[in-house]
């Protein structure tokens, strides 16, 4: 047992006592009165022997029910707790993990009812809560306090630091389920953050004393309400002096079959021939044959029987010891298709299976386009044979300078959809917005100037990329870890330009993407020449995605995001009422586009299908619904991770190996003090009938 208020009782007891004898002792007050013999007067001698001090209070049952009733009153004053296996420390910060996997249903209610692990740590949740102490009576600030961080790949804290249980209940109930991926370590960040800062006394030479700011205190105890699917974990801090308990959810068995990957191509020698690669793994231990169909705007195009591999153990040496890899399948649809659409994909249900978030995909297909491509070069022989390898159906035209600037003239260059300029940039009467003239431009080794082109400072160092946009449609499934640049280029964007740099090397931006009302173009300022870049496949995969997104005027080949990612994209010029249309059939405003049509929506929570709606001129692959212009975008989970549910039984983070608490250990506290109460009040109607009946006789 424990007391929030000790002393007041105390006090209120060392007051209380006494006064309640003292009341006895005054009780009695009798008139002197001389007589000649006692003899005969018995009982005025035991009256007299009870007027003595002390001895009035023998025997007498009715001073004995006042004390207890006086004793359990001042105990509730203590406000006492029943001490069981409580959490540590007066401040809880309380971390709900909501990713994907959490969405997995192989927990069970207290009433044996099926849940999902979200459902089942809100539960834990709520029973530490509860567990908190409470503040006492006379002391308001005595009671535990808790916040409330949830998270999947980013955090937020939902609730500050309150000793009200009553609004952290309603903030826990409240938590939602995302399909994003998870990471833990940001919630660790934010967690550190609400720790209290020490003050450290300074003895100045003057002998006077100030106070300076010292290092973060302890933050509490963080309770982290998990799967343990976190791959960040290793990088998650706590305070050492913090303490972690890991409350695990979900089982170490739990099986899933889900889609991973999904891609659509169009043929290079037809380009109404589609195809859609769906990629899938399994985690049962034994081998699944899985029916997946494929449909396009909602009818069924083909179904197909997949085969998964069982899962298998790990090798040796494995840093996962004793969790199995997933067994891998596939399957590849293949159909004429000429108009856009959004295509889908769905899996057949499986038994065992406890996560359906990764069941289906969406990917939207602009409609079938053979690009027409002119190069502009004075002969690079590597440029030309990489350009005629790229998927369009029809091959480049080859431009020198001079040719280029004649067909300009003539008005040729309406045939071609996208133009690749190989260090050299057309001559310009007037200064053009972003220094080209209208059109779709891939520049390479050039740097276009204008009020929304660039600035050029020269050459540069050595320099390696070190960051780019994965999601900018040019640079998906790219990588520039390796490349070096021999001689890079230093270049600046001017206020207010609305050129925005889509990868950076060690001097800064390096990749370029560049918008005027009349002319969209990828600047790649430095000479790929003078690096080592076109050695690896990268480049070659940056050609064909920087001249089929350039070429689809930004609409690309399959419009995706992933849960917890922000949906970004440009409208027409002069767009307005921007809307999005979620999963569930609700709608948001996105508020007005930036000067160069920019719109974000997110961090996007659910897959399915968002449709962006505006009032406006659609573009060449928008929909137009009414008099609105509809742009869609698929949301996928196509996460491995993510989809691998086997839960952990321990968590590796950067400062301990925590161990998953048992589920014993969250009981409730019991508060003592409203029974005391109770039972102080039938204690003096007992007193009160005992009380009636000695007047009686």
């Amino acid at each position: 047992m424990n007391w929030l208020t000790p002393t007041v009782a105390i006090v209120a007891a060392s007051i209380a006592v006494p006064s309640l004898i003292i009341l006895y002792f005054l009780k009695l007050r009798r008139r002197d009165l001389e007589i000649s013999t006692t003899l005969l007067w018995k009982k005025s001698i035991q009256d007299m022997q009870a007027n003595a001090p002390f001895q009035k209070l023998r025997k007498n049952i009715l001073l004995l029910l006042q004390l207890l009733a006086l004793a359990a009153a001042l105990v509730a004053v203590g406000t006492p707790q029943m001490k069981g296996e409580s959490p540590v420390g007066t401040r809880h910060v309380i971390m709900i993990d909501r990713s994907a996997s959490m969405s997995a249903r192989d927990e069970t209610s207290g009433k044996g009812e099926p849940i999902t692990r979200l459902e089942a740590a809100k539960e834990k949740a709520l029973a530490l809560v509860d567990s908190l102490r409470e503040p006492g009576v006379l002391d308001r600030n005595s009671g535990d306090q808790a916040m409330l961080i949830v998270f999947d790949n980013t955090a937020k804290a939902v609730q500050t630091f309150t000793s009200d249980k009553d609004v952290l209940r309603r903030a826990i109930r409240a938590v939602t389920p995302s399909d994003a991926p998870s990471l833990v370590d940001e919630a660790f960040r934010l967690a550190r953050a609400q720790a209290p800062r020490k003050i450290i006394t300074d003895k100045r030479p003057d002998g006077t004393e100030g106070f300076i700011e010292g290092p973060a205190g302890p933050v509490g105890t963080i309770h982290l309400y998990s799967d343990g699917r976190l791959p960040d974990a290793e990088k998650a801090e706590a305070s050492r002096e913090d303490v972690v308990l890991f409350h695990a959810v979900g089982r170490k068995d739990a099986a899933n079959i889900g889609i991973t990957s999904l891609r659509a191509q169009r043929s290079l020698e037809n380009a109404n021939r589609l195809s859609v690669f769906v990629g899938m793994q399994s985690t049962f231990p034994a081998a699944k044959k899985v029916d997946v169909e494929i449909q396009v705007d909602g009818q069924v195009a083909a179904i197909k029987s997949v085969d998964l591999t069982p899962a298998t153990a790990p090798a040796p040496g494995n840093s996962e010891a004793g969790r199995p890899s997933p067994g891998l399948g596939g399957a590849v649809f293949t159909f004429d298709r000429p108009q856009g659409g959004i295509v889908s994909v769905h899996m057949a249900p499986v038994e065992g299976d406890v996560l359906t978030s990764d069941n289906s995909a969406w990917i939207v297909v602009p409609p079938a386009k053979s690009l027409g491509v002119a190069v502009v070069t004075t002969g690079n022989m590597l440029l030309t044979a990489a350009m005629e390898g790229l998927p369009g159906g029809r091959p480049p035209v080859l431009f020198t300078p001079d040719q280029f600037e004649s067909a300009r003239a003539t008005g040729r260059l309406a045939e071609f959809d996208v133009i690749v300029l190989h260090n050299y940039l057309p001559k310009m009467t007037g200064a053009g917005d972003a220094g080209l003239p209208p059109g779709r431009y891939l520049v390479l080794g050039a740097v276009p100037g204008g009020p929304n082109g660039l600035i050029d400072k020269g050459e540069g160092p050595v320099a390696q990329f070190v960051s780019w946009s994965r999601e900018h449609p040019a640079l998906a499934g790219v990588s520039l870890d390796a490349p070096t640049i021999v001689k890079s280029r230093l270049v600046e964007m001017p206020r207010g330009s609305t050129a925005r740099a889509i990868a950076y090397d060690t001097n800064g931006p390096s990749i370029f993407e560049l918008v005027a009302p009349d002319s969209k173009a990828i600047v790649v300022p430095f000479d790929f020449m003078e690096t080592d870049w076109w050695l690896h496949l990268s480049f070659v995969v940056f050609l064909a995605q920087a001249v089929q997104y350039l070429g689809d005027d930004g609409a690309g080949l399959g419009q995706m995001v992933q849960p917890g990612g922000v949906l970004t994209d440009r409208l027409t010029q002069g767009a307005t009422d921007v809307k999005v249309r979620l999963p569930d059939g609700t709608q948001a405003d996105m508020g007005l586009p930036a000067p160069d049509g920019t719109v974000v929506f997110g961090p996007v929570q659910r897959v399915g299908v968002y449709q962006v709606s505006w009032n406006g001129t659609p573009g060449p692959r928008d929909a137009k619904v009414g008099d609105r212009a509809v742009r869609p975008f698929a949301a996928n989970l196509l996460d491995a991770a993510e989809s691998d549910l086997a839960a952990a039984e321990t968590l590796s983070l950067a400062t301990a190996r925590v161990e998953a608490e048992s589920g014993e250990k969250s009981r409730v506290m019991k508060q003592l003090w409203p029974w005391l109460l109770l039972a102080a009040f039938v204690i003096v109607l007992l007193e009160w009938f005992v009380y009636n009946r000695k007047v009686q006789v």
